[in-house]
């Protein structure tokens, strides 16, 4: 039995991983840090609304087995990059550095395909520079999720996804590109599962068609 912490619980991801992780009989408590409410109820959820500008406030909360880090927003809800880097990096590592100091032993992070923090490209460069430096801290298990373009039903409308999600099912029909089409965020938070229940030691890494497979069950 273990205890689950969720980091984005309100987001596409987050929001179907905690659903899942309240039917799963091998997670006797989900603990959800959120800014606003989910309004879910169960026994078993625990939720904490809190000041990420405060970390003292609530760091001692930070206890489990597992965290779960599915954070993020986009430059137009967060308003500019700086802004979304706070929400997609800075928040993240912070949670991360806590738990990993409250002695959680396992992190799965939802990434991006293609991050990497030598990207030009800003979104990528940022996901890339989370990966790189949550795999210093000290947990035992690092699991780190990229998927491809995400669909689902999301509380606001994202234009860019849209329009991204149209296209890459256009390109997934193309011969040898079937990796590439779109991933619903129930099958990532089942990855995400998945990944976290694994045995052994060490960091792991899952890209576009294996999150397929790891959420499958057959990786």
């Amino acid at each position: 039995m273990s205890t689950a912490i969720v980091l984005g619980a309100t987001g596409l991801v987050g929001g179907e991983l905690v659903k899942l992780l309240l039917a799963d009989d091998r997670f006797d408590k989900v603990k959800v840090f959120v800014r606003h409410s989910t309004e879910l109820r169960a026994p078993k959820l625990e939720e904490h609304i809190v000041n990420f500008d405060q970390p003292d406030t609530w760091r001692a909360l930070v206890k489990g087995n597992v965290l779960f880090s599915a954070l993020g927003t986009t430059i137009g809800k967060a308003g500019s990059k700086e802004a979304q880097y706070k929400v997609d990096y800075t928040y993240q590592y912070q949670m991360a550095e806590i738990a990993a100091d409250n002695g959680c032993t396992t992190y799965a992070l939802v990434s991006a395909a293609w991050s990497s923090p030598d990207s030009k490209i800003f979104y990528s460069r940022m996901k890339g520079e989370l990966e790189r430096d949550v795999q210093k801290l000290p947990f035992q298990n690092i699991h780190i999720i990229r998927p491809g373009a995400l669909t689902g039903d999301r509380k606001e409308k994202r234009t860019g996804e849209i329009i991204s999600v149209g296209i890459m099912n256009i390109i997934s029909r193309i011969p040898g590109l079937h990796q590439l089409k779109p991933i619903h965020g129930k099958e990532v938070g089942q990855a995400l599962i998945n990944a976290s229940l694994k045995e052994g030691h060490g960091i792991h890494t899952y890209t576009l068609g294996e999150v397929f497979k790891l959420a499958e069950g057959r990786l």
